[in-house]
Parts: C-alpha cells; sequence; structure tokens
C-alpha cells in the first residue's frame, strides 16, 4: 500500500480533508455524554447553571427525550428548558438557536397578569376590584346594559366577566376569530352582549368560586387597554421598565393590534430561556437573582383557585392551575399555555421550572403531545430519594 507521503499534492489534500472530518465528526458535541445529553452552558443573563444530575434529574432520561424529539416523535417541538433550584440544567433547541424569538402566542395572557400586579403595585391601578368602563372613561358601546358596567379588572384576569365571550365556542359572538376581521379591538370586546346561561352550562352562583369560566382572548386584550389607560403609555413602555429589564430580558417583541396596541391576549416573542425566567420569577415568589420584583402577595393570589375550568382543572389571575403525577404522587403546578403546544409549567413540590416551545399548530393533539413529553421524560427524570440513606 502507497503512504500518504508518495501520493500527489492533489490526492493527499483530498485524504487531508478526509481526516479533517471524519475527526470532527466523531468529536464530541459540548461534552455531550454517552446518554445523550448536553449541560447547559454559561451566559452572561443571569441564570446560574448546573448538571441535571447534580440536582437529582436523569441526565440518561433528558437525553432519550431529546432523541426523541429529534426523531419526531412529538412533532415541531422547538426547545426545551428544564431548571431546578433556580438553577438551568437542561437546554435543549431543535429549531433555531437560543437567541431566536420564540411566539408565544397565549403564553402572553399570563405575562399581562404579571403587569396587571405591577401596575397595582406600583399605585397606577387602584386594584382587582377597578371598574374597566370608568378606567376607559365610560366608553359609548353597543348593547348597553348596567351589568356590563360592573365589570372589574378581576373579572378579566380570571376570564369569567359577564361578556359574551367564549374562544372555545365557534358560535360565540366575542369568539377570537370574529375580533381579528374588526379594527378596533377594545371596541369589539366592548360591544359584546351579555351572556347567558344555558342550562348544559354552570351558573356562577353554583361553582366552588361564585364564578363561571369562558376563554376570552378579547378580554385579556381588553386587559391591556385599561392597563394603558392606568400607567399613561404603551404596554411595551411599562413593560420593559417594570418587568422586563429587571429580569435583565432585552430582546422581545409584541403583536400589535390594527390601531397599533399590543396584543396582550397573545402573541409575545421573547428567548426560551426569557421565558424560563418569567417562570422562576413565580417560582421563587416574584424574585430573580434576589431582587423582589412582583409583590409575593400578588404571586400567591393569582396562583390561587379562582374559577373552576373542570374536574382536573381551575384557574387563578391568568395561570392554569392542575395537579401532575411524580412517581405515583399527586403534586399540583400552575402553568401558562399557548396554542401549539407552548408550555410554561411551575412546579413548587419539587423545585422544577420548565419551558416547551412548539409550533404543532394546527394539531389536535399539539397540547397533548407537550403534556407527554413532560410526563414521560421531564417528571419522568425526577429521581426518587433513596430512603435506605435516611
Amino acid at each position: 500500500m502507497a503512504k500518504v507521503t508518495d501520493m500527489p499534492h492533489e490526492a493527499r489534500s483530498r485524504v487531508a480533508l478526509v481526516i479533517l472530518l471524519v475527526s470532527w465528526c466523531s468529536a464530541p458535541l459540548l461534552a455531550q455524554t454517552p446518554s445523550g445529553y448536553t449541560p447547559p452552558s454559561a451566559a452572561a443573563d443571569g441564570w446560574p447553571v448546573s448538571r441535571a444530575g447534580d440536582v437529582q434529574l436523569s441526565e440518561q432520561r433528558l437525553g432519550a427525550m431529546d432523541g426523541a424529539i429529534r426523531a419526531g416523535e412529538f412533532g415541531r417541538i422547538t426547545s426545551v428548558l428544564v431548571a431546578r433550584n433556580g438553577r438551568l440544567v437542561h437546554e435543549s433547541y431543535f429549531s433555531g438557536l437560543g437567541e431566536h424569538l420564540r411566539n408565544t402566542r397565549s403564553v402572553t395572557k399570563t405575562v399581562t397578569g404579571m403587569l396587571v400586579g405591577l401596575a397595582i403595585a406600583r399605585g397606577r391601578l387602584s386594584g382587582t376590584n377597578a371598574r374597566i368602563f370608568t378606567a376607559l372613561g365610560r366608553p359609548m358601546v353597543a348593547n348597553r346594559d348596567p351589568r356590563k358596567e360592573e365589570i372589574t379588572v378581576e373579572d378579566l384576569l380570571t376570564m369569567s366577566s359577564i361578556l359574551e365571550c367564549d374562544d372555545w365556542n365557534q358560535f360565540s359572538r366575542g369568539n377570537e376569530e370574529r375580533m381579528y376581521l374588526i379594527e378596533d379591538w377594545a371596541q369589539f370586546a366592548l360591544d359584546l352582549p351579555v351572556k347567558g346561561f344555558p342550562p348544559w352550562v354552570t351558573k356562577p352562583q353554583d361553582t366552588p368560586y361564585g364564578r363561571s369560566f369562558s376563554y376570552c382572548t378579547a378580554g385579556v386584550f381588553l386587559l391591556g387597554r385599561v392597563l394603558e389607560a392606568a400607567t399613561g403609555g404603551s404596554i411595551q413602555a411599562f413593560a420593559r421598565a417594570e418587568l422586563f429589564e429587571p429580569l435583565g430580558i432585552n430582546a422581545f417583541e409584541w403583536q400589535l393590534s390594527p390601531l397599533g396596541h399590543a396584543q396582550t391576549g397573545g402573541g409575545l416573542s421573547l428567548r426560551s430561556r426569557d421565558l424560563l425566567k418569567l417562570g422562576q420569577l413565580y417560582a421563587d415568589e416574584g424574585r430573580w437573582n434576589g431582587l423582589q420584583i412582583v409583590p409575593p402577595s400578588w404571586v400567591a393570589t393569582s396562583v390561587r383557585p379562582q374559577v373552576r375550568i373542570d374536574d382536573r382543572n381551575e384557574f387563578g389571575y391568568l395561570w392554569w392551575l392542575t395537579s401532575v403525577e411524580i412517581h405515583e404522587r399527586s403534586v399540583s403546578a400552575h402553568y401558562m399555555t399557548g396554542s401549539g403546544g407552548n408550555k410554561v409549567f411551575v412546579i413548587p413540590d419539587v423545585s422544577l421550572t420548565v419551558v416547551i416551545t412548539s409550533e404543532n399548530f394546527g394539531r389536535g393533539d399539539a397540547h397533548k403531545l407537550s403534556e407527554r413529553l413532560m410526563s414521560e421524560y421531564i417528571l419522568g427524570s425526577v429521581e426518587v430519594p433513596d430512603r435506605t440513606r435516611e
């Protein structure tokens, strides 16, 4: 066999290129372990990082999760981030890079609830009992009814106002798809008639918390207009000054209505790490790296049941409340959610905060895919304590 040095120069160049490519392909990527798990890298964004194994999460299980996502088992999942005990321990991207802004869809609604709490804390808004018609200067509306004028900020925070608005009902006058056809979205919401309660809908007085839930994007957009009236400026400016800058979030983008108002009901785009910060903020009672940003009393009230959705789920102040199973033990969880399967989970009992961004838009099983990913792999990675050592 001829030696490489005996080959012509052009042939030696080809061999050298092949050797270089082989060495690149066989080299470990970002210190990836045999399990397929890759620990996150530190960045100048305030997140302390650690290995998953150091906080009793199975690196093998998390690595297997990444493999299943790349194999297409969960559709178009775009990123998964996990924090435990306030430390970022897992970070994987399947579309775009970490700097990519993710459209959170209705996760934005929960962020709007945070801004309401901050407006109240800063004295810009009198409280959750503030009447929205008064805050907006008693505008002229269609379908006038004295009950509409009694609608409060809390009614919109809990999606239990008297307005006939239900995104889950295609026949609803207030369905969000109808709103998008109108130029003035706030007027669209204000003009809605008072809803009725047919026999198959539980009346407020017959519910555990005296409220009847109805998923309403128009109501949360209207809440944004109330915030603008109370703060005297745009949602973008208030959010930047009071929430994003204290968290070190410097990249974000709001979708706007035809009249130029931030769509507080959906469409805020954030980086996945920054989205995880918002979840961690509520996991730590409104603190981030020792700085109190949101009052702890507002955090506690926001994740307290305010209205019953169904036998398994309740609702706080634009937070979804449920329970999850971890090694046959049921624990409480609260989460943000948006179409396509976007999720931000906070599970205080096990000090876990999770972001799942997804583009499974138009799929009827989008949320189930994200929930199965959470249940089978992320919650499944929580290691059972060894009681024999206690």
